[in-house]
């Protein structure tokens, strides 16, 4: 039973298949060495024997060996006794097959070790490279990048060159054994006064088998330059390149798993099939959503991407082995890369009006509200922005309720800045708890938006202007509530600069004791990311905000809607995130 083919093209991918086939064609190998030292074992024997000693042999026992097709060993065994000399017994057999083990077995068993070497030491240095933090310094990044790429092509050398022997050996062996055997049984039966009969009968074999022998070397011969010269080729740093490009997406790839004791990295082999947009990742099968670049901001690892999936509720996380392979993957995957939050003007940059009325429109659709493709082109980051913006203004309550307004404003009025401070954190506490997660989310990403002041912009302090009036307001549009919206701009600041103080969850953790998992963020708004789409619904117990929208036109519809909503465009505008939700169903 045949092997299945080694291409120079697999030691690039070196997929499992690959490695199994390499050991198949290794087991194969030690057997053939097996049998050559046995053969020559013999060999010397018979030599030995016929030199030393003479005596008969049946003819007819030499024959049946031959037509009977028994081993070459026994063939070889059968002329023991025979009484003749063989001239140069030991040049037509024994120094051949010697040759033939020492050149080209021992080489292939060179090739081998040189090999698993280059393996060990390339996926050594791939590990610790996969593991270095993003956040150091860019020289160190493109030294380590550096010091990869040689093991890299160290590696596929070695590789190209072990499965370049393996072939040599496995073409060689069907005429560079056979040949000697073949040339001592000839001379035995030509020096050896044999019937005439019993030679013209070997003849006919001998000469089928010459001339299969001469066929198999000449096709050797006529391929074995065009072979060395794609062996060289395959070696090259430009070809590595371009073969990567030309082979299927498949190759390894880290995913990023919870396990009882915490978050780890696994390594599997992964193939993409375009068609069915379907992810195979050792034994399971995710099909393919979306796919989105992670920045480096966003994880302390390098070459990240995340893929939504049908199967699962949240993203998964790959790590790449390089920038360039998860070029490849992403290309494969149709990805797309982040927005930038380095976009000057960000949230202050107003949207048309009709787009923001129509992303509105469709996600608060009552045939089937929240199911909006947020990844299409159709909505930018300022229509998503100023729907976000929209919305608040909207609600029928602020975010940060009419009750207390008043208790705010005289927080923010205070001249003692630490009575401030501790005022407007009480305050915040003491918000519904629905409204309280909502304010929690938003001021997050508000932070993250403007930890990136220096690009785009948006200060706390420039943020807070336009986010005051959005979750803070008086009851009634009087002359004193226009004059105190400079204070609801303070307490939004305050927010956003003294965000790790404020005191927006209860106890250590978020969530509920007593209820199911709500929301559950692992990375969040750290930098704009890709537009999340959630399909869930919210329990009855975590019903948000009541009422509807003020303005005529604005959606009005049930809270779970009105909570995948703000998720949804917070998460939308917050770069390279990741967004864990699991919404329990009513």
């Amino acid at each position: 039973m045949g092997h299945p083919p080694l291409e120079f093209s697999d030691c690039y991918l070196d997929s499992p298949d690959f490695r199994e086939t390499l050991k198949c064609y290794e087991l194969e190998l030690e057997r053939t060495g097996k049998s050559l030292k046995e053969l020559i074992k013999d060999g010397n024997s018979v030599i030995t024997a016929i030199r030393g000693k003479s005596g008969s042999l049946d003819g007819d026992l030499l024959c049946m060996c031959v037509f009977c097709s028994l081993t070459l060993r026994t063939a070889v065994t059968a002329t023991l006794c025979l009484p003749v000399q063989v001239q140069n017994a030991s040049d037509l057999l024994i120094k051949p097959l010697e040759k033939f083990r020492k050149e080209q077995i021992g080489v292939t068993k060179e090739k081998k070790k040189k090999f698993e070497k280059e393996s060990e030491k390339y996926y050594s240095q791939l590990d610790k490279h996969l593991n270095l933090s993003a956040k150091k310094k860019e020289s160190q990044l493109q030294e380590a990048d550096e010091v990869l790429d040689k093991e890299r092509v160290n590696f596929y050398e070695s590789s190209v060159e072990y499965v370049y022997q393996i072939h040599q050996v496995q073409d060689r062996k069907k005429f560079d054994v056979v040949e000697p055997v073949l040339a001592f049984l000839h001379s035995v039966l030509t020096l050896n006064n044999l019937t005439v009969e019993m030679t013209r009968d070997f003849m006919p074999y001998k000469q089928e088998l010459q001339l299969s022998l001469q066929n198999t070397r000449n096709h050797y011969e006529s391929t074995s330059e065009e072979m060395e010269e794609l062996m060289k080729r395959m070696k090259q740093p430009s070809q590595i390149s371009k073969m990567h490009n030309l082979l299927p997406m498949e190759g390894y790839l880290y995913c990023q798993e919870k396990w009882a004791l915490g978050m780890t990295w696994v390594k599997y082999y992964c193939k993409y099939h375009k068609e069915g947009r379907l992810m195979v990742m050792g034994p399971t099968q995710l099909t393919l959503k979306s796919c989105f670049r992670r920045k480096t901001e966003s994880i302390d690892k390098r070459f990240c991407f995340d893929v939504e999936t049908n199967e699962r509720n949240m993203p998964v996380t790959f790590q790449a082995l390089s920038e360039g392979d998860r070029k490849m993957w992403m290309e494969a995957m149709d990805g797309k890369e982040p927005v930038r939050v380095t976009q000057e003007g960000v949230y202050r940059t107003v949207g048309s009006n009709i787009q923001v009325q129509k992303l509105l429109n469709a996600f608060f659709d009552p045939t089937n509200p929240g199911d909006v493709d947020l990844h299409s082109s159709d909505w930018d980051i300022k229509t998503i922005t100023s729907a976000l913006k929209f919305y608040l203004r909207s609600l029928s309550e602020p975010l940060m309720t009419y009750s207390l307004h008043r208790d705010l404003m005289c927080a923010a009025k205070s001249d003692n800045l630490d009575f401030r401070l501790s005022e407007i954190h009480s305050l915040a506490h003491k918000l519904p708890e629905k409204n309280r997660e909502m304010l929690e989310m938003l001021i997050k990403h508000l932070v993250n938006v403007c930890s990136h002041s220096d690009e785009n912009r948006m200060t706390p302090s420039n943020m807070a202007v336009i986010f005051g009036p959005t979750l803070l307001r008086a009851k009634e549009e009087t002359v004193a509530a226009m004059l105190d919206i400079k204070f609801q701009n303070i307490v939004v600041e305050i927010l956003i600069e003294d965000y790790k103080k404020v005191p927006f969850q209860r106890g250590k953790h978020f969530v509920l004791k007593e209820k199911k998992l709500f929301v559950a963020f692992k990375y969040i708004f750290f930098n704009f990311t890709y537009l999340t789409k959630l399909w869930a619904t919210s329990p009855p117990h975590l019903s948000l905000l009541r009422g509807s929208p003020r303005e005529s036109g604005s959606p009005s519809q049930s809270p779970s809607v009105h909570l995948v909503f703000i998720q949804r465009l917070v998460t939308t505008t917050s770069r390279t995130q990741r967004v864990i939700i699991s919404l329990s169903r009513a």
